[in-house]
């Protein structure tokens, strides 16, 4: 697990660092890490750094005098080194003279587009971005991002790219789109609210005494060290069952997905309730599958929602889970059927654990009647939604934000799209349903079980377009990965299990 602080927290901590290094010392550091990055990207695309061509765009803050100590680093390497100003007047003293000192160029961008040319920027092997920092708010002036649209080569952003608000992510379509960003002392929100703008992201340590996080993002052995597995005195009913309640004589396929992945997730046992209940059985065997919740049996967590359709009989439905009293997940119908008649909340024992996963557009229906929009700021709706309602929200979307009513906030940040797909929604239920059952923290469960769904999706599409069934049969798999980097897999980490130690 990593952690995540806003730009006024990392500021503050700059303060107090800044008064006890030397003058320019941070800066330095920080630049220095950028050119070995710069001349990194340089081999991997050239071959060689000595006698490449970069082009810093540098604007009138600190990343524009980072990125100049950057240029004057690499001069040192016999790299030609071009910088674009588009505040002359006001570009960083320092780092300019350091630049000039080491040889390198220096062009006005103004003058550049008098004389019709920005070829520099076509003809680099790298470009630098340093035209904005982390005040900045907003698009970028028409200049740069006239200068940014006509990049063809590499990107390297200095602590984020230009253009993209660094506490929501939020980017306007000139924002810049960087290969790799190096970010100094803590990654910021934007880093992982707006991963695909900012590519691979480098941390430059630079010491920072940081208060605790404002968002935390898990990693895989974290997953891997929640995750419920089963020990020597476990049976089915000990591991945790899941019940299931979704699909409709219309979506069968909704069901069989939400069961499947609950089964895939080592669930200790599966109970289905509902309409589909054949189609789960010829499916999923295993499954104890019945026609209503009453029915069922007792679980340790339900699942509701996919697929269920938004009359009275899925409403009955959703009121019989919320009337058992145990931890539950609400997808898709489900939030709908909680927006549209919100008396069903009457049916939740106050001190029972919701986990609500919308996306966007299910997100305004439970949300705007109370007054809350999600707009740019994602994580500031998806907290205030989960305060208002008392439940864990877990705001589907590239970038995933998980919130507890307490304000505790996990992201997790897809690596690809391939789980654009119809029926992934499904999937995630399920494994939410499987996580709420084992028992633990909900917002921890949420959180892992939105990591296994994109590894497993990154594991079914192996590079190409994907089914959300092929990725319920790649959850093995995600959950592997997530024990193996644990150290919970005997095998992968040099242990040895507990048959192997007493038989060889």
């Amino acid at each position: 697990m990593y952690g995540v602080w806003t730009v006024d927290q990392v500021r503050a901590a700059e303060d107090v660092a800044l008064a006890k290094a030397p003058d320019g010392a941070l800066m330095r550091r920080a630049a220095f890490a950028v050119a070995v990055r710069a001349a990194a990207m340089l081999r991997a695309a050239t071959g060689g750094v000595a006698g490449r061509h970069v082009v810093l765009l540098v604007g009138s803050g600190n990343n524009g005098g980072d990125a100049l100590w950057a240029g004057a680093f690499l001069r040192r390497r016999a790299v030609a080194v071009t910088a674009v100003l588009f505040a002359p007047d006001r570009t960083h003293p320092p780092g300019l003279a350091a630049l000039r000192r080491a040889g390198g160029r220096v062009v006005d961008a103004g003058d550049q587009v008098a004389a019709g040319r920005r070829d520099l920027v076509t003809g680099a092997d790298l470009v630098v971005d340093g035209i904005v920092g982390l005040s900045a708010r907003g698009p970028l002036r028409p200049a740069a991002a006239a200068w940014v649209a006509a990049v063809t080569s590499p990107v390297l952003a200095v602590d984020l790219p230009s253009g993209v608000d660094p506490d929501t992510g939020h980017a306007e379509p000139s924002a810049v789109r960087a290969d790799v960003t190096v970010t100094f002392g803590a990654h910021k929100p934007a880093h992982v609210l707006a991963a695909p703008r900012c590519g691979l992201v480098q941390l430059v340590d630079l010491g920072l005494d940081l208060p605790a996080p404002d968002l935390e993002v898990l990693g895989p052995a974290d997953v891997g060290r929640a995750w419920r597995l089963p020990g020597p005195a476990d049976d089915k009913f000990t591991q945790g069952v899941t019940g299931v309640a979704a699909g409709s004589a219309t979506y069968p396929g909704a069901a069989v997905l939400a069961v499947g992945s609950a089964v895939r997730a080592t669930s200790g046992m599966v109970r289905y309730a509902g309409w589909a209940a054949d189609e789960v059985r010829s499916r999923w065997p295993e499954v104890v599958a019945t026609g209503s919740v009453a029915d069922a049996g007792r679980v340790q967590a339900w699942a509701v929602g996919p697929g269920l359709g938004t009359g009275q009989a899925g409403r009955d439905v959703l009121a019989a889970v919320l009337d058992a009293g145990v931890p539950t997940c609400v997808d898709a119908d489900g939030i709908t059927l909680l927006a549209r008649y919100p008396d069903l909340w009457d049916h939740r024992e106050p001190d029972r654990t919701v986990v609500l996963t919308p996306h966007d557009r299910e997100f305004a229906r439970i949300a705007e009647p109370l007054g809350i929009e999600l707009g740019t700021d994602r994580v500031a709706a998806t907290r205030e939604l989960a305060r208002r309602l008392n439940t864990v929200v877990l705001l589907k979307g590239h970038a995933t934000v998980i919130a507890s009513p307490g304000g505790r906030t996990l992201v997790n940040a897809a690596r690809s799209a391939w789980l654009a797909t119809p029926g992934s929604g499904d999937v995630l239920t399920g494994l939410v349903g499987a996580a709420l059952a084992a028992g633990g923290d909900p917002l921890v469960a949420a959180g892992a079980a939105s990591w296994l769904h994109v590894r497993a999706g990154e594991l079914a599409a192996g590079g190409a377009p994907t089914s959300a069934s092929a990725v319920v049969a790649a959850v093995p798999g995600a959950v592997r990965a997530a024990l193996v980097s644990a150290g919970r897999a005997p095998g992968e980490t040099g242990e040895l299990c507990d048959h192997e130690r007493r038989y060889g």
